[in-house]
């Protein structure tokens, strides 16, 4: 069987399935037993209304808004006892049906719920079924506090359909995109020009397109069932995602998390060269790509002083010292410590103003 048919991820809490699928609702449909719960995102329950109706109508479930605030831990009381007063016990399955936020909700809530019950996913959009949808992270809001409450508890069951992508806005596939990119120049040369030689068809070719998902998963695949838990090799996989986390914040999300990766991974490679470890023609041959994906977005708002200060504040970091992680060549990232000195900051200064030249 090739990976555009599927396969299995072997976690230490269990080993769960991944199956390619052209009908999502069908597919959900041949596999739920009664009791089965469903947790929707609301607006995706209202693009596929008619898919979804003889599941909503077979099974109990939830249409819940998906955004930061429904993902506060407090938020989620309301939805437990929801499902406690509908009947949901240790021995039923929640589904989430849905992007990033309905999969936190409903792997959290599953993670706690009667101390754990098993959990099926139909991922919603790029991101979620070419990176989170593997890998058994969980995270929830407490408060202001993004992302600070969590758990490693995977699905049973993950069911991708390509074809739920085809109402995603062309800024949400290229962070989508951004996201997959990470992985390819992380993997190495082969994965490199597989992905740079396949981006254009990527956004016109479902089929493209999900042979990119599947490599894409393969790879963290790999990584993450040999360090599930994030502990020491997996952390290669921030590369590109400190600074993009940053770029994000400081844009107010106006540029999204693939988009914002895109340019922090070519920001990590920009320092990779002024430190010596690649040379410019390398990172130039990286940033033909990134550039297709980021086109026209723009982070000249953030500037060099707002990106340390958010940079600072990483739960990660102190003091002057920012962890990051750079490159010594494709497939060769590296975690290190920055120190955020004169010399630094002078080249953030030439980053930046390079950027605004060319319009970022």
């Amino acid at each position: 069987m090739s990976e555009q048919d599927g396969f299995s991820v072997k976690s230490l809490r269990r080993e769960y399935q991944v199956s390619f699928v052209d009908d999502f609702a069908g597919a959900l449909a041949s596999e739920l037993a009664p009791g089965d719960f469903l947790l929707v995102d609301r607006n995706l329950g209202q693009l596929y209304a008619s898919r979804l109706e003889p599941l909503l109508s077979a099974q109990p479930h939830l249409l819940i808004t998906a955004n930061e605030e429904q993902k506060e831990f407090s938020a989620l009381g309301k939805i437990i006892e929801q499902l406690i007063a509908q009947g949901v016990r240790k021995n039923h399955r929640l589904v989430a049906i849905g992007g990033g936020v309905t999969q936190d909700i409903t792997g959290f809530i599953s993670s706690v719920l009667y101390r754990g019950v098993e959990w099926l996913f139909a991922p919603s959009t790029l991101l979620a079924q070419a990176d989170s949808c593997i890998g058994s992270k969980t995270s929830v809001n407490f408060g202001p506090y993004k992302n600070q409450l969590g758990s490693f508890y995977p699905p049973a069951h993950i069911f991708i359909d390509p074809g739920l992508l085809n109402t995603l806005s062309p800024l949400d596939m290229r962070s989508g995109m951004g996201e997959m990119i990470h992985y390819f120049l992380v993997s190495g040369r082969k994965d490199f020009e597989f992905i740079r030689d396949t981006y254009p068809d990527c956004l016109q070719d479902r089929q493209a397109l999900k042979a990119a998902i599947a490599r894409s998963l393969a790879i963290k695949r790999e990584m993450i069932q040999r360090d599930e838990f994030d502990q020491g090799p997996r952390q290669v996989f921030n590369y590109g995602h400190s600074f993009g986390h940053a770029i994000e914040t400081l844009t107010d999300y106006a540029v999204p998390h693939g988009v914002a990766v895109s340019f922090g991974m070519d920001l990590a490679n920009f320092l990779s060269t002024r430190l010596g470890y690649i040379d410019q023609d390398l990172r130039q041959e990286i940033r033909s790509l990134l550039a297709m994906n980021w086109g026209d977005a723009s982070f000249s708002q953030v500037g060099v002083e707002g990106l340390i200060a958010a940079l600072g504040k990483d739960k990660k970091n102190e003091g002057s010292q920012i962890k990051v992680i750079l490159t010594k060549g494709l497939g060769r990232m590296f975690k290190t410590t920055l120190e955020v000195d004169a010399r630094c900051r002078g080249w953030l200064e030439e980053y930046f103003a390079d950027a605004a030249a060319q319009g970022n």
